[in-house]
């Protein structure tokens, strides 16, 4: 027998789409809302298995509906969608005993496989939201970086901006030759190759360890 569901998202599209697609697949769908408040006055009533909900919707959000729950031992599994990828929030749901967090861009692939889990109580996280904390918790200040003066990763901030040696003259109140004698130093200190763009990529690709 399939789970009983409540469906919530302030997103008409999004909330028409998924009610229909498991509403296709047989499963059991006892409601769904515009907004926070109606999914936990449908969950109140209800008592579903599981309720899908949106992060962000007016009134109350999924991580409050979720918190209201839990304060409340109300035993319905919650499954959240969303587009944010943040730590933040994806910390939130596990303390929150959040069953499962999915992105909204995978939802309609990934969503069946994620109730699966729930109802057998096994959590479920997007792998996509995994692996994108993994990548930015795993990028390091370069070491390199330590080996520059204040004023050499002024310009290479304003590099990584896309201005010219001109434009970084100007704001450094100093002449263009003295940038570009600064970028030559610069190059030599982060032993990059001499290719006339490989300091730009370096500055965009470490733009978030130079202000």
């Amino acid at each position: 027998m399939q789970p009983s569901i409540i469906i919530a998202d302030d997103h008409p599209l999004m909330l028409r789409g998924l009610h229909d697609f498991l509403k296709s697949k047989g499963y059991n769908i006892l409601g769904s809302a515009k907004d926070g408040k109606e999914a936990y006055n449908l969950i109140v009533k209800h008592k579903p298995e599981i309720a899908i909900l949106d992060i962000r919707m007016p009134y109350l959000t999924g991580l409050e509906v979720a918190e209201e729950c839990l304060k409340n031992e109300i035993p319905t599994k919650i499954i959240l969608i969303t587009f944010d990828k943040g730590e933040e929030l994806y910390d939130k749901a596990k303390e929150l005993n959040i069953f499962g967090y999915i992105l909204k861009e995978f939802a309609i692939e990934e969503i069946e496989l994620c109730i699966a889990n729930v109802i057998n109580n096994k959590p479920h996280f997007s792998e996509e939201i995994a692996l994108y904390l993994n990548s930015t918790s795993n990028t390091h200040k370069p070491q390199t970086l330590n080996n520059l003066t204040k004023t050499e990763l002024k310009v290479l901030a304003l590099i990584a901006q896309n201005q010219t040696a001109i434009e970084i003259g100007n704001a450094l109140c100093v002449s263009s030759r003295t940038i570009e004698k600064h970028k030559s130093n610069i190059i030599k200190k982060l032993n990059l190759e001499s290719k006339h763009n490989s300091l730009s990529l370096y500055a965009k690709e470490n733009e978030q360890f130079l202000n």
